[in-house]
């Protein structure tokens, strides 16, 4: 596992920024001042000030196992 603060898409930006948001709204405290109430705003605010970072996993998903089932029946029609 790694922490990191610079973002390889702006899809984990995104995801990030939400999760935080979500923090804020269930009470956490903001990092950063703000002139916005809005949680997520001030989640991007302190994305930008270099408050948050996230833990990406170096571990490849784990895949399905592939089950063995019978053929499936095929009816005519």
């Amino acid at each position: 596992m790694a922490i990191e603060q610079d973002f390889d898409s702006n899809f984990r930006y995104v995801l990030v920024a939400a999760r935080r948001a979500r923090q804020l709204q269930n009470g956490a405290e903001p990092l950063v001042t703000s002139h916005s109430r809005k949680a997520s705003r001030v989640a991007q605010e302190e994305i930008q000030a270099g408050k948050i970072a996230y833990v990406r996993s170096e571990d490849k998903p784990v895949l399905k196992p592939e089950i063995e089932a019978p053929d499936i029946p095929k009816f005519a029609s």
